[in-house]
């Protein structure tokens, strides 16, 4: 059964990584394997190669047969070198302490190399680094100097149009101040109108006025007429009243014989206390009489109704 030393796929699509496996030949690449020797990962730069030096040795002198890919990975190692090496201390070539200076002095070499890849490969970023970091450096200034370019256009525009708005201002100002003086003027004649019409419509007050006075003057005559109604009304209806009156002034003299002697008594004693009081009696009757001189008329047409 031929053992063979070959990579076994792993990773999602398009990332893959690879383990280094012996297994047999007539086994499916991710099937079954006998031993997993290292990994290897294409996707970095420098590429990462992890390898168990003296077990991939070991199966080389067995017998197994490396891939194309393994050999190259075998090889970028040292390991074919050192099998090599050995092939010849056993056909007595060389002896293995000569075999060892010449693999140490190989692999010192090879490692100055990948060294030098590395640093080359490091260099190389740094350098597309800076190169992209000038780049947009560039076009910042770049941007920046059209922008202030074109905030310095705007400025100047600005200033412009301030320039020409400010004489014409001072036009609206004008003609503003001539469109109020043409406006104000017509107010005076609005109020002329406004007073005459005024004047034409108040002259028709006082004759409503007139025509109210003669409604009511038409209107108040009745109320005298009305008022001599009544007060026959009441001489007419009150005929008895003069009746009942002297009988009641007979009946209280026969109730009240002794009162005129004692008034004429208190009548004395006043007029002895208050000897002037007659002639304030004088001038009050007088008073009264130029006061209340229709009395004895009345008295008149009472009696006459009275006799009827």
């Amino acid at each position: 059964m031929p053992a063979k030393i070959r990579l076994a796929r792993h990773g999602r699509k398009k990332s893959p990584y690879y383990h280094i496996v012996i297994s047999d030949s007539r086994a499916p690449r991710d099937g079954r394997y006998i031993e997993r020797i290292g990994m290897y990962n294409p996707g970095t730069n420098p590429a990462t190669i992890k390898l168990d030096f003296d077990r991939a040795l070991e199966w080389l002198q067995k017998g197994a047969q490396p891939t194309d890919t393994c050999r190259a990975i075998l090889s970028y190692k040292g390991v074919l070198f050192k099998n090599h090496l050995l092939n010849g201390v056993k056909k007595g070539a060389f002896s293995e302490d000569e075999a060892e200076v010449r693999y140490n002095t190989w692999f010192k070499e090879k490692e100055n190399e990948i060294q030098t890849k590395k640093s080359k490969i490091v260099k190389a970023l740094e350098e597309e680094e800076k190169k992209r970091f000038e780049a947009e450096k560039k076009i910042k200034e770049a941007k920046a100097v059209e922008i202030a370019e074109k905030n310095a256009e705007l400025a100047e525009e600005e200033k412009v149009e301030a320039a020409e708005e400010t004489p014409e201002e001072v036009p609206e100002e004008k003609k503003d101040q001539e469109a109020s003086e043409i406006e104000t003027p017509e107010k005076p004649e609005e109020e002329k109108k406004d007073q005459e019409a005024s004047e034409i419509e108040t002259p028709e007050k006082p004759e409503e006025e007139k025509k109210d006075q003669e409604l009511s003057e038409k209107k108040t005559p009745e109320k005298p007429k009305e008022e001599k109604k009544d007060q026959e009304a009441s001489e007419i209806e009150t005929p008895e009243k003069p009746k009942e009156e002297k009988k009641d002034q007979e009946a209280s003299e026969i109730e009240t014989p002794e009162k005129p002697k004692e008034e004429k008594k208190d009548q004395e004693a006043s007029e002895i206390e208050t000897p002037e009081k007659p002639e304030e009696k004088k001038k009050d009757q007088e008073v009264s009489e130029t006061e209340t001189p229709e009395k004895p008329e009345e008295e008149k047409k009472e009696k006459d109704g009275k006799k009827e």
